[in-house]
């Protein structure tokens, strides 16, 4: 008897399959256009310590007005950061505080920090965390030459959301799916073709490619401004779900939110109005989430 997850293999989309719905007399996208750059990222790590307990700790990055920001956060569950969260505005420094019944220590250098696309440095750099002196959280170069200090560290990404504000509707991320995964270069291409007289999007539609093979695409997104497509990558389930509607429809806030999640094949389909799966939340269930949140403009 074949397993469930064999079962939904048959209909998923397979990254290394040339994926496409049917033909369209339009690209998808003007090919010129450049990626925009993430303003905001945000990284959630679960961490396990010495008495056994999962503590999450958010890292948030941003790039704004006033320069470049981090914030800390410490909780058993999402819906406590806001009570134990600490901006970091120094470029090099150390801050200790109290949460979830133990003291925090952060140790963060980023002042000779090199940045590649967005707020979060990718080299020269180092942040520690440690929970009642107990390493749980190391990033950085140093990682990758302190194989002591690195041993020391239990901690896993469970979360990672980046914001996108701009007027280009072409969105590029890398994810890692799983630790045995690949880094995948995600691009999310929209289309804006924009009927000035009639004040209305013209045969709006949206593609996905991963590791430059196109996944998928949606097209008529007046009427499927909300979705979710299932994706086999690296042996797992993703559900990919999307919600275009504030995008196609909102005068005001012009956003689009896409989401990347991993599951087991025994778990059911995930949509976007379930409220347990709900955007930038942790499940217990040991998932990866990847959520991309893009606002547009306006002028």
């Amino acid at each position: 008897m074949r397993s469930i997850a064999s079962c939904y293999n048959e209909h998923a989309i397979k990254v290394s399959d040339s994926y496409c719905s049917r033909p369209s007399n339009q690209p998808c996208l003007t090919p010129n256009l450049t990626p925009s750059t993430p303003n905001t990222v945000k990284c959630i790590y679960k961490a396990k310590i010495s008495s056994q307990r999962n503590l999450l700790i958010a890292l948030t990055w941003c790039n704004n007005l006033l320069g470049r920001g981090l914030t800390i956060a410490v909780g058993e569950t999402p819906s406590k950061f806001d009570h134990n969260s600490y901006h970091l505005s120094k470029s090099k420094g150390s801050k200790t505080f109290k949460a979830c019944n133990s003291e925090i220590e952060v140790f963060w250098d980023v002042s000779n920090a090199q940045y590649m696309n967005g707020p979060e440095p990718s080299t020269r750099f180092s942040l520690f965390v440690l929970v009642d002196s107990q390493l749980c959280l190391s990033l950085g170069d140093i990682i990758h030459t302190n194989n002591e200090e690195k041993a020391t560290s239990n901690f896993s990404l469970v979360s990672r959301t980046e914001v996108f504000i701009g007027t280009t509707s072409v969105y590029s991320t890398k994810a890692q799916f799983c630790e045995e995964g690949l880094v995948h270069e995600i691009l999310i291409k929209c289309n804006e073709e924009y009927e000035e007289k009639r004040k209305v999007w013209r045969n709006p539609e949206f593609c996905v490619t991963i590791g430059k093979k196109k996944v998928f695409q949606v097209k008529r997104l007046r009427w499927n401004f909300r979705g979710n497509q299932v994706i086999f990558l690296d042996g797992l389930l993703i559900d990919m779900m999307w919600d275009l509607h504030d995008w196609l429809f909102n005068r005001t806030s012009k956003c689009a939110v896409f989401m990347f999640r991993t599951r087991s094949g025994l778990d059911s389909r995930l949509w976007l109005e379930e409220k347990k799966a709900k955007f930038g939340e942790h499940q217990e269930r040991g998932e990866f989430s990847l959520l991309i949140c893009a606002c547009k403009n306006l002028d």
